[in-house]
């Protein structure tokens, strides 16, 4: 019921590019949200996603995060995961759209799932370095498979609680980060303030699910309004934050 009325909401208050004056964002909307191409990437996309749904594969789950408002059990099946707890088609070709777009040579992800996110980011950039974290390590162990079938090199996988990973990441600077586990409001900011030190001029936030409770759209707030932030896109699925100074402080809502 919560993100019904979040998105009644956000329809109401949000608009397309006419709305945007900002050159950077205002690119950005019209060249990457709104670019209606038909890449030869989806098609990998949607091949690795019908993959998944054709697993009959059952995963004993380790959730060390906010856990699925659907699924309850500790074994899972890797068709209903991807139901829940995947990235969709849709949000799977907007970051391959993102990642392209900004070129981005080193990506950070908090939560692997089940890889469908990963593959967009990893696909976006084959010359780039993407590190991704998991807490569940059966859950990894899944998706790294998945890559070394499909010969994926540019991809690293960590299994690990998220904090106490990060801390100890020796890449000084990524050029996204993309937060997509623990849905939790304080867990979310702790990771944000934590990888601040990893962002420079060009790193772009993004962050997954800000609707997904009261609790992350608190959070999301709570981003859109810290010092070190200049400019937020807010998409309803996900949150982008950039940290350019030479952009005055802005916040925009585009539907998608």
């Amino acid at each position: 019921m919560y993100q019904l009325i979040a998105y009644i909401k956000f329809l109401f208050s949000s608009t397309n590019q006419h709305g945007v004056h900002s050159p950077f964002v205002y690119n950005f909307v019209t060249k990457c949200l709104y670019d209606k191409t038909k890449y030869e990437a989806y098609q990998q996309l949607y091949d690795y996603r019908n993959g998944l749904k054709k697993s009959t594969t059952v995963l004993k789950i380790n959730d060390l995060g906010e856990g699925s408002k659907v699924l309850d059990k500790n074994e899972r099946s890797v068709k209903k995961m991807l139901k829940t707890s995947s990235s969709s088609k849709k949000e799977a070709k907007l970051l391959w759209r993102i990642a392209t777009y900004f070129k981005t040579a080193q990506v950070l992800e908090l939560g692997t799932s089940l890889g469908m996110g990963t593959y967009a980011l990893s696909l976006a950039e084959t010359t780039s370095h993407l590190t991704t974290i998991e807490g569940c390590s059966n859950t990894s162990d899944f998706s790294k498979h998945k890559f070394e079938t499909l010969h994926i090199t540019n991809t690293h996988f960590i299994k690990g609680h998220f904090l106490e990973t990060i801390q100890h990441l020796k890449q000084t600077n990524y050029d996204l980060i993309y937060f997509d586990g623990h849905h939790n409001k304080a867990a979310t900011i702790q990771y944000f303030e934590t990888l601040l030190t990893k962002a420079n001029n060009e790193t772009v936030f993004i962050f997954d699910d800000i609707y997904w409770s009261k609790g992350m759209t608190e959070a999301w707030q709570y981003i859109k309004a810290h010092h070190a932030v200049t400019v937020t896109v807010d998409c309803f699925c996900l949150g982008l934050v950039f940290f350019r100074k030479e952009q005055q402080k802005e916040h925009f809502k585009i539907r998608l």
